[in-house]
């Protein structure tokens, strides 16, 4: 089965974690530069490099933007919702992204285990 990225949610979770600091500040702390990331929040797709960082820097797996994956979308609402969250930390969602990730990870595993 092809899959292809969901650049839609890729721009609405870096926009969500981005929040008001400024698109220079996020791409360096990405490692990018700030047309790259301004291009991507627009919906256009990086390269793999530049998608490898910006997951790493979202804290999600390289599939997670994967379209035709059903098992995301409760995941992707989860983490989602707690990025855009303002009253939380950022080190508070970051350990509860990290939390449901590894929950969601552990019961893939397990189903292929079966």
């Amino acid at each position: 089965m092809a899959t292809s990225i969901d650049s839609s949610k890729l721009s609405h979770m870096i926009k969500s974690k981005r929040g008001k600091e400024g698109l220079r500040a996020a791409a360096k702390d990405i490692g990018i530069s700030a047309p790259t990331l301004s291009r991507i929040e627009q919906g256009n797709l990086p390269d793999i490099d530049t998608y490898v960082k910006i997951c790493e820097w979202l804290k999600v797996s390289s599939d997670y933007f994967t379209k035709g994956s059903a098992d995301h979308d409760t995941q992707d609402l989860i983490v989602t919702s707690l990025r855009a969250d303002k009253t939380l930390a950022s080190e508070t969602v970051d350990s509860l992204v990290n939390f449901i990730n590894l929950a969601y990870n552990q019961v893939k595993d397990k189903n292929r285990q079966e």
